[in-house]
């Protein structure tokens, strides 16, 4: 047995060699997608966007504030507009994301204690940049307030503590835990990346069974294992998981030791996780082409699949928070498992079993050819491949 599957190899080796596609979709994209998220994120957040200002006022106050604004690290004030009109065309055509409007009379209105109203206007197009600039305006707003009053209490005799405690009664003592800087770079690389590679696993696993019906190859392969389905696949696809383990691997080794993406679950706990997801994403490659034994339908269900596991992944939106039927339907997909594993025992660092559901899924995943070896052997040997 070890000798046929060592043989089967051999020849899928060959072929890998020959077809440009298994060293393109293997290797070359999945490093070119690896530097592309990483380095399109390197910033961890968003820095420098563009702001204008509608300033009315024209008073120290308000350029203070606009100073203010221009401090942040995320708000870049880059022009000034007479009017709300010239402000709300500009966001129109994207030259910036939001703008500040102080009306005239601000200042005088403040230290009269008139409660003057100046506007935040933001486009929420992009969640991220709106989410942001709202933040940064916001806090703006709140801090020409504070300082207008902090003034006329100082003018009143009050002391720093009496200022302090009136004008924040309270103090938020605000923990990150695991991302303290808020970096989108170790959110989003950790599930798109994998995400991308498990798409790559899936089409790869389907398009290497179907091109041995499409080039009438599939009764030799076959007869080279004695008619065995499980020494068929397992030679034939033993190439292809150490090459996907190993980029998998260095994937991990550019995120947590290069880049140094924290990690309190572990070396080993990340190890595990790249072995579960590889094969897990071959066993369901292999599953889909023994319900669809069809070169083109196979891999459109496996994009299709790959697809839909971005958004029930619950990376960017919870996934208890979507429609229940749709809750129950993401357990479906592996990379639902492989980012609640990674989110629960690699970025948080809890123990095996509070993600011991999702490890099982994964386990299901891997062994869901042994139901279709029956199918896959005889559309090996029987059918006729139809483009």
């Amino acid at each position: 047995m070890i000798y046929k599957i060592y043989k089967i190899a051999l020849r899928e080796c060959r072929i890998l060699m020959i077809n440009p596609v298994y060293l393109t979709c293997m290797i070359v994209f999945p490093v070119i997608v690896t530097f592309f998220f990483t380095t399109l994120m390197n910033e961890g957040q968003p820095q420098e966007m563009p702001v204008g200002v509608v300033d009315l006022d024209k008073t120290s106050t308000s350029r203070n504030l606009i100073r203010r604004l221009d401090g942040f690290q995320t708000s870049n004030v880059v022009a000034y507009y007479p009017n709300v009109n010239e402000a709300r065309r500009a966001i129109q055509r994207n030259e910036i994301y939001a703008f500040l409007y102080i009306p005239n009379g601000t200042t005088s209105s403040l230290f009269a204690s008139r409660q003057p109203k100046i506007s935040l206007y933001y486009s929420n197009v992009s969640l991220t940049a709106g989410a942001l600039l709202f933040k940064d305006l916001k806090t703006v707003a709140l801090l020409g307030s504070a300082g207008v009053g902090q003034a006329t209490m100082r003018a009143k005799g009050f002391t720093d503590d009496q200022i302090k405690t009136f004008l924040q009664p309270i103090a938020l003592d605000l923990h990150m835990i695991n991302n303290p800087w808020a970096n989108y770079n170790m959110y989003l690389s950790t599930m798109l990346i994998p995400g991308i590679l498990m798409l790559f696993m899936f089409l790869i696993t389907t398009y290497t069974l179907g091109t041995e019906l499409k080039l009438k190859k599939s009764k030799n392969w076959f007869a080279m294992a004695g008619n065995n389905t499980i020494i068929a696949l397992t030679g034939k696809l033993l190439p292809e998981f150490l090459v996907f383990l190993s980029i998998f691997y260095v994937y991990m080794y550019y995120l947590f030791g290069y880049l140094q993406f924290p990690h309190p679950g572990g070396v080993w706990m990340l190890m595990l996780l790249g072995l579960l997801a590889v094969l897990s994403s071959i066993g369901f490659g292999i599953f889909i082409f023994g319900i669809v034994p069809s070169l083109r339908m196979s891999m459109s269900v496996c994009s299709l699949w790959a697809m839909l596991g971005f958004t029930t992944c619950g990376a960017t939106f919870p996934v208890f928070a979507m429609n229940p039927a749709i809750e129950g339907i993401a357990q479906l997909f592996p990379l639902r498992h492989y980012n609640m594993i990674f989110q629960t025992c690699v970025f948080n660092g809890f123990p095996f079993v509070d993600a011991w559901f999702n490890f099982m899924a994964l386990g299901i995943f891997a062994c869901l050819p042994l139901f279709v070896l029956k199918a896959i052997k005889r559309a090996m040997l029987t059918y006729i491949y139809i483009p």
